[in-house]
Parts: C-alpha cells; structure tokens; sequence
C-alpha cells in the first residue's frame, strides 16, 4: 500500500502548497497539458497547453511580481518544457502498458505542508497513470517506490539519478516551504473576511453575520462583560458561499437592553486555529442605510480582519501517481 501524501487540513496552523501537472491524451474538451498550483486549497494559478501561459487566480497573487518581474514569464516556459515532458513520456506510458489509443491521462502531485508553530514539515512527489498510483516518491530513504510492475524501470533508473534525488530533496524540504511561506503572507495581507452586526428595527433581535471565511471550522457568538452568553441566543448553520468560502450569523434578543449597556456586548468571531477577532457595540460606530415603513432602522457594522487561513476554492483537477522518464530539474516556483 502506498503511503498516500496526506496534507492535513484538521488543523488550520497547518499549511500546505501542491502542484498538480496533469496530462491527457484523446480526453474531449480537455487540454492536453494542465498545471494548478494550490496553497491551503486555493487556487493561486493556473497553466494549460491552450493559453500557452502561467497566469495568477487570486489577485494578491500578482504582488508577487513587484519584486520580481520575470516571475510569470519564467514560470511560464519552466511549464511548457514540462508540457513538452509530459507528451513524450505519455507515449512511453502507453509502451508500457501495451495501449495504442483510447484516453489517458498521466498526474504528479507534489508539494509541502507547514507547521507553523512547530516549523515541522512534510512534503510528497507522487504521480499516477489513469487514476493510479504509478511511482511516489520516499524522501526519507532517497527512493523511489514502485506499486506496479511497469514502474521498475522507472524506480531503477531515478533511484541512479542522484543528482535528481538531491534537487528534489532540496526543493521539497527548503524551497518548497519557503515559497508557502512566501504564499501564504501574500494572502494573510490580501484576504480580508468581514463581520458585520444588524438590526432591522429597535426591537428585532441584533444579527452578527461573518462572511468570506475558511474552513469552516469556526465559531461566532456573542459576549457581555467578557462572559459567552448562551440565554436569548440563537445560531445559524455554518453555510457556504458560492465562492467556496463560509457564513455564518449569531442573533442576539436585546429587547430589554438599555443604552448604556451597549458597551457591554460584544461579537466575537473564531476560526479553528486562529486568534478570536471581537468588535464592541458601540452606537458611534453603526449607520444606518435602510428605514422601515413604521420608521425602524436596519443598523450596519462592518468590521474586517486578515487570517493565515485562505479560503477554499474547489479545482477541476481529476483524480490524482510518470515512466522512463526523467523529471525535470525545475521547479514550478
């Protein structure tokens, strides 16, 4: 049984960086060759042999280049040597296996997750031929596991190659985590999830309602006098949004409050792992931006904050294990 690269998400102080090199032959509406980068399950960008082109998926991606403005252009021909790759060694796959057509595709998968309290990491190569596993890569012992008899070749001629063994040591226990390092401080200081406290009139229940986070490990209550109050308190489902990242809203029956006690109250919202972001009510700082017909007021809050985690946007990758095939001494980063 090969070990799988398990890149935990159980724990949102766990960070993680993949790319995903797929190649397809005689696949409808597919292009033949396909490279996604994922940092924490966000899609950062995205080449395919159609567009011929590295491009960015995430805005704050593109602060990137200020300091370095060959970045999309090198990515781009480092992805088209590998799309070049890819073709010759999905006809030595198709050797291999004793196939003369029908559909096939040829994955790699790899990359690092980081640890961002212990600085512990862990990193994975593996790569698969129609859906399974065909060689993965053992960095501890500085060999290559073969599941299938038609990866022995391939086992015994990277196992010789020590140059490779080496640069890929490298990049998956240095460069890799360095760039999700990188990555993820990029987007710590883009991404910005809002919370936000309404009130349709003066006697309807106060709503806090957190939106735009990930996972959806998370928890959004309200506080008085420091103490979480579970009395007059109602919550909503954790649900998602069309982007792939959540919601959430918290009421909180305030009918008998009186205005000097609104300094009291506080909503407090907390993602898994991360530090609690709260926001006092104070009536300096709500506005009003819709009146009721009996003169009720809809009150506004808007408060932002940044959070390591990023959120989650599902990839078309198909189900991720390559051949006499050398890999590239280059990195995607």
């Amino acid at each position: 049984k090969v070990k799988r690269c398990s890149l935990n998400l159980m724990d949102s102080e766990i960070h993680s960086m993949r790319m995903f090199y797929t190649a397809a032959s005689n696949v409808p509406n597919f292009p033949e060759f396909v490279a996604v980068t994922l940092v924490d399950e966000l899609q950062i960008s995205h080449y395919d042999s159609n567009t011929r082109k590295k491009v960015p998926t995430q805005d704050w991606m593109k602060n990137i280049t200020e300091g370095d403005p060959k970045y999309w252009e090198r990515g781009t021909g480092i992805l088209m040597a590998h799309q070049q790759w890819f073709k010759t060694n999905m006809e030595i796959m198709k050797q291999r296996f004793n196939q003369s057509g029908g559909v096939h595709v040829i994955q790699r998968m790899y990359g690092c997750e980081w640890d961002d309290e212990t600085d512990e990491v862990n990193r994975c190569d593996q790569h698969c031929y129609d859906g399974e596993d065909f060689i993965v890569l053992d960095l501890q012992r500085e060999t290559w596991i073969a599941p299938v008899q038609q990866a022995v070749p391939t086992k015994h001629k990277w196992d010789n190659n020590k140059a490779d063994l080496a640069y890929w040591k490298n990049y998956l226990t240095q460069e890799c985590p360095d760039w999700l390092k990188k990555y993820v401080e990029f987007g710590r200081s883009s991404l910005m999830r809002k919370v936000s406290v309404l009130q349709k009139t003066p006697s309807s229940p106060l709503t806090c309602h957190a939106t735009g986070f990930y996972p959806d490990r998370a928890d959004l209550f309200w506080k008085k006098d420091e103490e979480e109050l579970h009395e007059d308190v109602v919550k909503g489902e954790i649900l998602p949004n069309h982007d792939g990242s959540f919601q959430m809203s918290v009421d909180l029956d305030l009918s008998a409050l009186k205005d000097e006690d609104w300094g009291r109250y506080s909503c407090v919202f907390h993602l898994a792992g991360g530090q609690e972001v709260s926001k006092r009510l104070d009536k300096r700082d709500i506005r009003t931006n819709w009146k009721t017909n009996d003169g009720g007021q809809r009150l506004f809050i808007s408060l932002s904050f940044s959070h390591l985690s990023l959120q989650e946007i599902k990839s078309n990758v198909p189900h991720f294990s390559h051949s006499d095939i050398k890999c590239p001494n280059s990195s995607e980063s």
